[in-house]
């Protein structure tokens, strides 16, 4: 069994997952958590939000995320690419920043007009 806290939604349930048996989760108080434990032992992704470096803006980092999950063993990788960017105003809030990031299939956008 593996002890964890599910991050889905605000309740932060403490859920059990039986490798062994399927990945069966237990303690979850809704569906979510279920699916949730069974990823994240399989599975395991994660949303970046971070910035990036950005020329003739009001401040000189743009709030970026990616457009969906990514898996989680290559958020390190994708931080340093995400160091090299540097972006030029104007740019609008949902513009992609960058396409298909590490051919991941994702990619990062803007979460700010500046």
């Amino acid at each position: 069994m593996k002890d964890m806290i599910c991050i889905v939604c605000p309740v932060g349930c403490r859920i059990s997952v039986d490798e062994e048996n399927d990945y069966k989760v237990i303690g979850n108080k809704c569906p979510k958590g279920s699916s949730y434990g069974k990823k994240e032992l399989t599975f395991p992704t994660r949303t970046i939000t971070s910035t990036v470096k950005i020329k003739n803006g009001i401040h000189n980092r743009l709030p970026v995320k990616t457009s969906s999950e990514i898996p989680k063993n290559m958020i390190f990788d994708i931080m340093k690419e995400l160091n090299k960017i540097e972006v030029k105003s104007p740019i609008k809030v949902g513009e992609v920043i960058l396409e298909n990031i590490l051919d991941t299939g994702v990619n990062i956008i803007a979460t700010r007009n500046m």
